[in-house]
């Protein structure tokens, strides 16, 4: 993958120099990472050839084009682990230290004035994991699974209650509906769901057949009963009626294309999951499709008993401000340790705090 055009554009427009000589810039990108490959184009100066096409074609202007040439596209990137959803399913630490390791050799190799910072995101459910993120280096950390269980996530109250109830292994990777094509997996709840195993169905469908003719009937009737509960050329109308108001190229591409078809045909299935678990829709519960990674089974079973397990106390605010007071807390314990202190075992436990 490569830098687009777009991309470069929008960090670089606008970039100035102030009276004491720093640049300062007006747009800025905060992209997830997961790959070394990707790392690279966003710790360097964006391509002396993309800089050209855009001053060429009016899009920058030259000063604008030398300035960028000083700085990295980004300053603030995030390492993103096993995390719910689009995932790479990458371990944290091997992940972190190395694109820590590329970053220090691109700002020495460039010589940039200004940081490039790395966050931390995926699994980080506990106080515990927070402070070893910090411990590798992060600047800053983001959390996303265990907020699916806040009040304010926006989601039904019934999806947050699956959520409250997941272990670490409650996990698995089904085929992502934006990206079927390609083979993309997200990462969502299994336990208590059939979304999954449903999902797998139609991904393993799309590859070994051409199109929704060739797919034998035993699996077709699983198809239209279970999954779809609706007739296949049913769900297809209603795919082309969404698709004409919303992306007709879709429709075009589909045309002289069968495979497309039912490519499209599945997406109504792996589309409106997700919004059956948004809306709490009772009689599709067990096809709700919940993005969350293995962060939120650590963090049930650290709040266990504690007044963050009932769902009506999970509140952004309160979650965050005890990840962070704990993770403050077993810093302190470790440093007592290097400095030679005896620490017992518990002492690393943070219990949940009614902190705000």
């Amino acid at each position: 993958m490569k830098l687009s055009p777009a991309v470069v554009h929008y960090a670089c427009k606008g970039l100035t120099r102030a009276q004491d000589g720093t640049i300062i810039r007006k747009n800025r990108i905060f992209p997830k990472i997961s790959r070394l490959e990707m790392a690279k184009h966003f710790i360097a100066p964006p391509p002396d050839n993309l800089l050209g096409t855009l001053v060429t074609t009016g899009r920058l202007t030259r000063e604008e084009a030398e300035l960028a040439a000083q700085l990295p596209i980004c300053e603030d990137i995030t390492v993103e682990s096993d995390s719910g959803g689009h995932t790479d399913f990458r371990p944290m630490a091997p992940l972190f230290s190395a694109i820590t390791e590329l970053r220090d050799r691109l700002v020495s190799k460039y010589g940039f004035s200004s940081p490039v910072r790395l966050g931390a995101a995926g699994g980080l459910g506990t106080p515990q994991a927070v402070a070893a993120a910090f411990v590798m280096g992060a600047a800053y950390v983001l959390v996303g699974s265990v907020h699916q269980s806040a009040v304010e996530s926006g989601i039904s109250d019934s999806a947050r209650a699956l959520l409250a109830e997941a272990q670490i292994a409650d996990m698995a990777a089904t085929p992502a509906g934006d990206m079927l094509e390609v083979g993309a997996k997200v990462q969502v709840l299994k336990r208590g769901l059939l979304f999954a195993a449903r999902a797998k169905l139609l991904g393993d469908l799309y590859r070994n057949y051409a199109s929704l003719d060739e797919i034998p009937v035993k699996d077709k009737t699983t198809l239209e009963e279970k999954v779809f509960r609706a007739p296949l050329d049913q769900v297809w109308r209603e795919t082309q009626a969404y698709l004409t108001r919303h992306e007709p190229k879709q429709l075009e591409y589909a045309k002289d294309s069968p495979h497309k078809q039912m490519a499209l045909v599945f997406r109504w299935y792996l589309g409106k999951s997700s919004r059956w678990a948004v809306d709490g829709k009772t009689e599709r519960r067990v096809d709700y499709q919940i993005w969350t990674g293995p962060a939120i089974g650590a963090f049930n079973a650290w709040v266990k008993d504690s007044f963050l397990a009932p769902l009506e106390n999970r509140r952004v605010a309160r979650i965050g401000r005890n990840l962070m007071e704990g993770a403050a807390v077993i810093t302190r314990v470790q440093q007592l340790r290097a400095a030679g202190f005896s620490v017992e075992p518990g002492t690393y436990r943070f219990q949940p705090r009614e902190l705000c």
